[in-house]
């Protein structure tokens, strides 16, 4: 069974940074691609940023250049390193799941609160 466990979560000021872990279950395939979504109040889901099975990993623009996703195997947490944060920043982060050769993201988090403060 694919579990995903998001920590690492708080409350910062503007212009720090958190460093978000995604812990996947040992039943969870290495070829999977792990993905980070936020979700703010009243505000849809987005993306934020994914790293595949082979490490290459994609941003949204909005985080580029601030956020690093990482992962050093598939037994390891999946790391989101959030520098230069910034209020609008402030949501609840999920992790998720994408079998190989799928479209969607199958497997999700519980989330974890983000809250930058200006």
């Amino acid at each position: 069974q694919v579990q995903l466990v998001e920590s690492g979560g708080g409350l910062v000021q503007a212009g720090g940074s958190l460093r978000l872990a995604c812990t996947p279950s040992l039943r969870t395939p290495s070829s999977y691609t792990i993905g980070w979504f936020r979700q703010a109040p009243g505000k849809e889901r987005e993306f934020a940023a994914l790293i595949t099975g082979s490490r290459l990993t994609r941003y949204a623009d909005s985080v580029k250049g601030r956020f690093t996703i990482s992962r050093l195997n598939a037994r390891t947490p999946v790391y989101l390193q959030m520098n230069s944060l910034k209020p609008e920043d402030t949501a609840v982060y999920y992790c998720a799941a994408r079998p190989s050769g799928a479209d969607e993201f199958s497997y999700w988090g519980q989330g974890t609160q983000v809250t930058v403060s200006s």
